[in-house]
């Protein structure tokens, strides 16, 4: 896997991130705009981790550090790249962020009905925790 290169996003990377999440990655948020991207980067410019491979965006993984929790969101790699450690050097990299900065436990968010990422998840040494549930309230109306 030499020729992957993991790096922190900029805000330049918004609309090319953008673009990879409609193709690889499950479902959509309320925070899917150029905006969110770019407040995301501007405020912590470590989380949103990028992976390449000849100059190509392949992966992604949000992690974000609050300074209480560990959150992952938003791993996802191309179709036509999966299972070729990318979701794995991702993670990694989040990982060794979370532990620098003094994270004790990572949380995924991860859909209900994507399958595929439960065993991804699973297999990269997370479980699910079924007595939790995800309580949301829209702050802004969507179009």
């Amino acid at each position: 896997m030499t020729d992957l290169h993991i790096r922190a996003a900029v805000p330049a990377d918004a609309e090319t991130v953008l673009a990879f999440w409609k193709e690889a990655a499950e479902g959509t948020s309320i925070t899917d705009d150029a905006d969110g991207v770019t407040r995301l980067v501007t405020r912590d410019p470590a989380a949103l981790i990028l992976a390449e491979r000849d100059g190509v965006l392949v992966g992604s993984v949000i992690a974000g550090w609050d300074g209480w929790r560990a959150s992952l969101y938003r791993l996802a790699v191309l179709p036509s790249h999966r299972r070729q450690g990318i979701a794995t050097a991702l993670l990694e990299a989040a990982e060794r962020r979370f532990v620098a900065v003094g994270g004790r436990r990572g949380d995924a968010m991860v859909l209900e009905a994507n399958e595929r990422a439960q065993r991804a998840w699973a297999a990269a040494g997370y479980h699910r925790e079924d007595h939790w549930r995800r309580w949301v309230k829209p702050l802004v109306e969507t179009a």
